[in-house]
């Protein structure tokens, strides 16, 4: 696949050469790190403005600072890493929190919860490349549940048109609090109180405590993708969308920089041409980003490690318990085992084609969330029904694919029955059957999908 290169403004060609100098420095401290200066920074950036984020982000940063605190690359690199991160944001009650930990580097204790937000406008972007817009939404919302025994994970994509109710959030600037609303788009939550307003309204939606969050602009996601040399990522048929210059081949491409962005931007090249779409092409992407991450090694590559936790770190603002660079660790040991197939991504239960408030939005679900949220909280394990990946997105029939109905949250999957034998054995405990959710949507990490092009 050929990459779009383009010539590097100074400020950004001023950034690598300090990224590079930074890395070369980390190397000196430690031999067993080559100097990281490919794959960051590099591409060119898309010349339209769009959402951008996904929640592996996360347990990459997690597992990176695992590494980099000083097993492979040393103090100097944790330094550099640290000064990364920037200012936080305080989350309401977060100073009563008792699942902030921060205090080790042993692995994170109990379940835990993070959002990631993933915004469709950065102050910090160039507006000669990506034009000016006065409002910033959170586009892409993500909440991941990590079970209590960490053998299972959930990500919940929250559609950025689902009406919900937002709460009373102080604003950015201090100047004052905005009124409570019942019915809005969640993904005009950000513009009423920023990255806290819109972690207040996730935890009224789903009832879960979030004590952890990210924010994310779609820069993150070209360095990222950049950091791991590309995600491979099939789609049915050819897509071409002149909305994110995105033209594909039917098949397997392995996209990074501007053309990861472009795919995981794309919706009117997806599916129905509709949001709900969108989601669940980004899920083959995040599954295929972290079987690349699992299969090239890239846990146990100072070097890419070193890279993912720059690229992660210099483009997320996070929350304030989020910025000590010992939870992060803890959460990363916590992440870092998961099994593929016990990794799940489902979409937050909606409709299209509702009245009233909802019209040309997306329609709750309450039944069906209600069972995959209390499934959530009581580490329940769940499957979702075979073949319910979404709207834009298919089994590929490859090899090895389990399908769409991996463990979800709560308990690694039931072990499969043993060989029969003549000798008589005492009875094993049998792990409770796994539930399953009718109306849920989604896939394991383990499942090979593909996108499915959208029918002119």
């Amino acid at each position: 696949m050929s990459e779009n290169h383009r010539s590097e403004s100074p400020r950004r060609a001023a950034r690598r050469a300090h990224e590079e100098a930074a890395a070369r420095q980390a190397t000196a401290a430690s031999p067993g790190l080559p100097a990281a200066t490919d794959g960051l920074a590099r591409h060119g950036r898309l010349r339209r403005r769009g959402p951008a984020g996904f929640v592996l982000k996360t347990i990459a940063v997690g597992a990176a600072v695992v590494l980099v605190s000083g097993v492979s690359v040393g103090a100097i690199a944790l330094q550099q890493i640290q000064s990364d991160i920037g200012d936080g944001v305080a989350l309401t009650g977060e100073e009563t929190e008792p699942a902030l930990q921060g205090t080790g580097i042993g692995a994170y204790e109990g379940g835990f919860n993070i959002l990631i937000v993933g915004t469709d406008n950065d102050a910090k972007q160039s507006t000669a490349e990506f034009g000016k817009r006065d409002a910033t939404l959170n586009d892409v919302n993500i909440l991941l549940h990590v079970s209590a025994d960490h053998t299972n994970a959930t990500a919940v994509s929250i559609p950025r048109d689902l009406v919900v109710p937002i709460p009373a959030c102080e604003k950015e600037d201090g100047t004052g609090t905005n009124s409570a609303m019942s019915a809005q788009p969640i993904n005009s939550a950000y513009s009423y109180g920023g990255l806290n307003c819109v972690v207040q309204t996730v935890k009224g939606l789903t009832g879960l405590d979030i004590p952890f969050a990210g924010l994310i602009s779609f820069n993150g996601v070209i360095e990222m993708s950049n950091a791991i040399g590309g995600v491979p990522v099939c789609v049915n048929k050819p897509i071409s969308d002149p909305y994110t210059d995105l033209n594909l081949p039917a098949g397997t491409s392995t996209l990074q920089g501007d053309e990861a962005l472009a795919f995981l931007r794309t919706r009117h090249g997806i599916g129905d041409g509709s949001d709900l779409g969108r989601i669940s092409s980004q899920q083959v992407y995040l599954s295929s980003m972290l079987r690349t991450i699992k299969s090239a090694g890239t846990l146990s590559s100072p070097t890419k490690l070193y890279k993912l936790a720059r690229a992660a770190t210099s483009n997320m603002v996070l929350s304030n318990s989020l910025k000590n660079p010992s939870t992060l660790i803890e959460i990363g040991l916590a992440l870092k085992d998961l099994p593929l197939g016990n990794v799940n991504f489902v979409q937050y239960p909606g409709s299209t084609g509702g009245t009233g408030v909802y019209a040309g939005k997306v329609q709750p679900d309450v039944a069906t969330a209600g069972l995959l949220f209390d499934s959530i909280k009581a580490d329940k394990q769940f499957t979702i029904p075979k073949g319910s990946t979404g709207i834009g997105s298919e089994s590929s029939g490859a090899a090895g694919s389990t399908g769409s109905s991996g463990a979800a949250a709560g308990s690694s999957s039931p072990p499969a029955p043993s060989t029969p034998s003549s000798t008589p054995t005492t009875p094993a405990t049998k792990a409770p059957a796994a539930t399953e959710i009718s109306g849920l949507t989604g896939q394991t990490a383990a499942d090979q999908t593909c996108s499915v092009a959208y029918k002119f």
